[in-house]
């Protein structure tokens, strides 16, 4: 096994798995390294096994089988407390009949620092989140988004090498939420501290994240940069779970050279297709589709693919339409287009052909 620590992963599951009755498991063989200084999002629906793997890293949790190790240590049974680990949470866990400035203190407290000490580096963590002279307040006097604020200098103010969030923003609203996404973001660059964040929205994690492991039935179904999950997605979960996805079914007819294959529809059509996940000549696959890929004839020139869809509805969106196509037995297929001012759009019962390079249309593995 090679030297985790020594390869730059300040944090290292090896053959991880965890169940609470002793059948089920709800993490299953994890073995992943987390890079020193990045920001990590794990991403997946709930019961996924994101946040158990969390919990057993902050020590809330104790692993059925295999090792944690940070910075080269096993951690073993090793309390929560004596693992040097920041930790913010959804509802913000902060002290009620403490001031804001004794609540972001308290983890120096823990620790035994001198009260002066306490104070200013308490200050300096209030300053870093925007909330300087909010010392005095109690949380209750706070919004919701300022309590959050706390709760992030809390967990920095003792200079963790990593910090661990467990879906923070998601009692905010929508706005306060991407604001605070950004102010995160911007938090970690410049301190450099190791993140690892707990989300099932995957548009947070796409703006906040280095890389991305996204999650399902307790296994790690792709570890990537925002760009290569959206891009290339490795499964059919993942490119339905990360961003818009339009899918056709079909059979995989031919290999061919340059990594594509020609698929048969259902409905009848032939397609050309990235051959990124599929069984091999006569298995079943399913092609997957991001709606921006997909143009509508007369846009674009030397598209490989084409099919004709029947308009069903066009949604304006300011920047672009989102225009919904019945093609090949599919009612809920997207093409995104751009708005111009003086472009016709598309309306209901208009004919459309629809045209897109083999190199956006992925084969992946059947699903229904």
């Amino acid at each position: 096994m090679p030297d985790a620590e020594a390869q730059g992963a300040l944090v290292s599951f090896r053959h991880v798995s965890k169940t609470y009755d002793g059948e089920t498991l709800v993490v299953k063989d994890l073995n992943l390294d987390i890079r020193r200084g990045e920001f990590l999002t794990l991403l997946g629906p709930s019961g996924s096994g994101k946040t158990t793997s969390l919990m057993m890293l902050a020590g809330f949790e104790s692993a059925t089988e295999g090792q944690i190790l940070l910075g080269g240590r096993e951690l073993g049974s090793s309390p929560p407390h004596k693992r040097n680990i920041g930790m913010v949470f959804q509802n913000y866990a902060l002290f009620p009949h403490m001031t804001v400035l004794e609540n972001v203190a308290f983890p120096l407290s823990v620790r035994r620092l001198g009260k002066a000490e306490q104070w200013e580096r308490a200050a300096k963590a209030l300053d870093m989140v925007k909330l300087a002279g909010y010392g005095g307040r109690r949380p209750s006097q706070l919004s919701g988004g300022q309590q959050q604020r706390v709760a992030l200098a809390r967990a920095l103010v003792f200079e963790p090498a990593l910090v661990l969030m467990d879906e923070p923003l998601g009692a905010l609203d929508k706005q306060l939420r991407e604001h605070m996404q950004l102010e995160i973001k911007h938090i970690h660059q410049r301190l450099g501290v190791t993140v690892v964040y707990v989300t099932h929205d995957q548009s947070e994690a796409l703006t906040m994240s280095d890389r991305i492991a996204v999650f399902n039935d307790g296994i790690v179904q792709q570890i990537d940069t925002p760009s290569g999950l959206y891009d290339l997605p490795r499964n059919s979960f993942v490119a339905s779970f990360v961003g818009e996805n339009n899918k056709l079914h079909g059979v995989v007819e031919t290999l061919e050279e340059g990594g594509l294959c020609r698929v048969r529809l259902g409905s009848g059509e032939a397609l050309q297709a990235r051959a990124v996940n599929v069984a091999g000549v006569g298995a079943k696959t399913t092609l997957s589709f991001r709606p921006e890929k997909v143009h509508i004839e007369g846009q674009g020139e030397g598209h490989a693919n084409r099919l004709e869809g029947d308009v069903l509805e066009t949604i304006y969106h300011g920047d672009h339409l989102r225009v919904r196509v019945a093609v090949a037995g599919n009612d809920a297929f997207v093409v995104k287009m751009r708005f111009r001012s003086g472009r016709a759009a598309p309306v209901a019962g208009e004919t459309l052909e629809l045209v897109f390079h083999a190199q956006d249309c992925l084969a992946l593995d059947p699903v229904r």
